[in-house]
């Protein structure tokens, strides 16, 4: 039997690498499988999938291809991830499936998972431990609209919204702080990308970060994005400052006159409402976040990943670089 405890470690795999969340979420195990189910192997070199049982697809949808065109939209960037679906059973709840899906790597230096998830009715949506996930062919399509209808933070680069990058970020995170080196190398070298940066403030656990966005809000709209991304580097740089009310006006009425503004013009003239909406209209709960496309991925996750994920998503999307 596959174990039911393992989880499965998709599109959201790179989200672990973020560290600032709005709350721990607990670690939920996936249900027991309805049916037997096989035992990945354990190869010594790459791995080679057993056939698969035709008896083990008793449920009708996803089909198989669906299930690996999802796979191959989530994964396809990792040119040396392989899979290969196992398994298909109908559950007691009707139209809800059980996926599950080996993988390995071409080296064989990985040992390869079993890995599940529930698919569920509507055919756009599965369950993988506590989270819900967009699924499909394309699956970063219909949050690739959201963005382009509603990212209208300060933003660097192309006009065009056909390669959109959209960082949602907290200036008192530590980890959105070392993230902007990422969004610095991701503005050198995808030169037709829109980069766009979002205030996603978490009071809970930063009270001076809504300040701060307030101000950026303000900087924006007064002094254009140039002056915003003046304006955030300074912050960012000065962030140790924003540890009580006092420092916080400090800081930023310093990185508001490095941006070229009047701090007495600046203070407390928007809000962020909009942008926190936004990014919790998306489901997202950690900060730093980086929707490239639609695709959700860690904007602090290592920069070589980054890249080849925008390449890829990029590609998919029918984008020239």
């Amino acid at each position: 039997m596959i174990r039911p405890s393992v989880r499965f470690a998709g599109t959201a795999v790179l989200a672990a690498l973020s560290l600032c969340l709005v709350q721990a979420s607990a670690q939920t195990q996936v249900p027991a499988a309805p049916a037997q189910t096989p035992v990945a192997p354990v190869p010594t070199t790459a791995p080679v999938f057993p056939k698969p049982d035709p008896k083990n697809f008793t449920a009708p949808l996803p089909t198989v291809e669906t299930v690996n065109a999802f796979l191959t939209a989530s994964w396809g960037y990792d040119a040396e991830r392989i899979w290969q679906v196992q398994a298909i059973f109908k559950t007691p709840v009707e139209g809800i499936s059980k996926v599950v899906v080996f993988v390995g790597d071409k080296s064989g230096k990985q040992k390869p998972s079993a890995l599940e998830f529930f698919a569920l009715p509507d055919g756009k949506h599965i369950i993988t431990g506590d989270q819900i996930v967009a699924f499909g062919a394309n699956p970063f399509a219909d949050f690739r609209a959201k963005m382009q209808q509603q990212a209208n933070g300060p933003y660097r680069g192309a006009a065009s919204k056909d390669l959109e990058l959209v960082e949602f970020a907290d200036f008192e995170c530590p980890h959105c702080k070392e993230a902007q080196a990422n969004m610095d190398k991701l503005a050198v070298d995808f030169p037709k990308a829109r980069i766009v940066f979002e205030n996603y403030p978490l009071a809970a656990v930063h009270p001076e970060a809504v300040a701060a966005a307030n101000y950026g809000v303000c900087v924006a709209n007064l002094g254009g994005s140039s002056a915003f991304f003046q304006f955030a580097s300074a912050v960012f740089e000065g962030q140790e400052g924003l540890s009580t009310p006092d420092g916080t006006t400090l800081t930023l009425n310093s990185a508001v006159t490095k941006a070229g503004l009047v701090p007495a013009k600046v203070a407390a003239c928007a809000d962020v409402a909009a942008s926190v909406q936004l990014a919790q209209d998306l489901g997202i709960n950690q900060v730093p976040t980086l929707l490239i496309n639609g695709r959700q991925v860690p904007a602090n996750a290592p920069y070589d990943v980054i890249k080849k994920i925008v390449e890829y998503q990029a590609k998919l999307d029918g984008v020239t670089l």
